[in-house]
């Protein structure tokens, strides 16, 4: 099993979703970045479950750092990060060892792992997972923001309902999207988001939709051509996150529809800086960060954790039969995993970086 990611900066998860704890260790980063105990504690609130529209199951989430930092620096050797597990009921999964249940991992984990894997929960396929990611990353959100990178996401569909697009004005979206707990830029959206999740879950049922992400500050000249793209890595980390099934960059798949002329994002000189009127590229050409935004969409699939009755296979003697989903689980996931896209953005982006400057740019003035 590939549980790390990363080249010059690397993240590796660990831990299972009803296991004692679950967690990540972050190696290659800097010495001497700070580590801000509270910022991570807030981030963390941000992925925590919410209300109505949330999992019943409430985790405190308190991360422990028990290497990689002394007086609130980074020591430059692996940071690990122990989140754990409190708020488990096992026993709602006692059904599901051998009936695999549709949009989850259950029947692929069998065919791997050969039924020595841990089910309860998902184990370690499922979304509790991406905890880890958040704690690490809120590590790397602050240094970005050191260096002047700031990332954010929001809902931008949600039930077939729409948020409006990042403004020009994308530092101020930013600003006003860290700020919030339900991340739309459109306050009149949100209630209407929220109510056709809340709908969907009393009909026992789920919604997904998509996010939007903008990375603003970032320079030009980091990425690779052909197969390491800048793309390219990024869409792997985002493939990463649980429910994650479409990436797309810029214009998107809107530009199979466009002519080369209205396509293209033409350069103009602004303060002695080379830009463009438009980004229909979303900040990256030939695999390469142009210095423009980065702007990126994901798909993102409703919970496949539902109420309804269906249709599966028990595994011990392969025969038809149906099942019933109890336990406790989210009608909408997409609220929560807007700061794992931003997790993960920032921790793909510092390997990057280093990659491209050196392990010690993070730190330095």
């Amino acid at each position: 099993m590939k549980n790390t990611f990363g080249s010059s900066i690397s993240l590796t998860i660990f831990g299972e979703s009803h296991g004692s704890a679950i967690g990540a260790i972050l190696d290659g980063i800097a010495p001497g970045i700070d580590v801000d105990e509270e910022y991570i504690a807030s981030q963390m609130d941000k992925r925590r479950s919410a209300g109505a529209i949330s999992t019943a199951r409430h985790e405190a989430d308190k991360v422990k750092i028990v290497s990689g930092v002394f007086n609130g620096r980074s020591t430059g050797t692996p940071i690990t990060f122990i989140i754990e597990n409190q708020d488990t009921r096992s026993r709602d999964y006692g059904e599901l060892a051998y009936k695999a249940r549709p949009g989850h991992a259950d029947f692929t984990a069998q065919m791997k792992y050969h039924g020595f894997q841990d089910f309860r929960g998902g184990g370690h396929f499922s979304g509790r997972i991406t905890a880890g990611i958040v704690a690490a990353g809120a590590l790397a959100l602050k240094a970005l923001e050191r260096k002047g990178i700031y990332i954010g996401t929001h809902i931008l569909t949600c039930a077939g309902i729409s948020d409006r697009t990042f403004s020009e004005n994308i530092a101020e979206d930013i600003r006003s999207l860290s700020q919030l707990e339900f991340a739309v830029l459109d306050e009149s959206v949100r209630t209407p988001m929220t109510d056709a999740i809340i709908a969907a879950k009393n009909e026992g049922d789920s919604v997904g939709g998509r996010l939007e992400t903008a990375v603003i500050g970032f320079p030009a000249g980091v990425g690779e051509p052909w197969f390491d793209t800048l793309e390219g890595v990024l869409s792997h980390g985002l493939f990463s996150i649980p429910a994650v099934k479409g990436v797309e960059f810029g214009a998107g798949f809107a530009s199979a529809d466009l002519t080369g002329s209205v396509s293209n994002d033409q350069f103009r000189n602004k303060g002695g800086a080379v830009t463009a009127d438009t980004n229909n590229s979303g900040g990256i050409l030939g695999g390469i960060s142009s210095g423009m935004p980065i702007v990126f969409r994901i798909a993102v699939k409703p919970t496949p954790s539902i109420y309804k009755e269906q249709n599966t296979v028990d595994l011990r003697d392969m025969t038809d039969t149906t099942l019933t989903i109890q336990g406790r689980h989210d009608p909408a996931i997409i609220h929560r995993a807007r700061v794992v896209v931003d997790s993960m953005t920032a921790l793909v982006l510092c390997d990057q970086l280093a990659l491209r400057y050196g392990t010690d740019w993070l730190a330095s003035d």
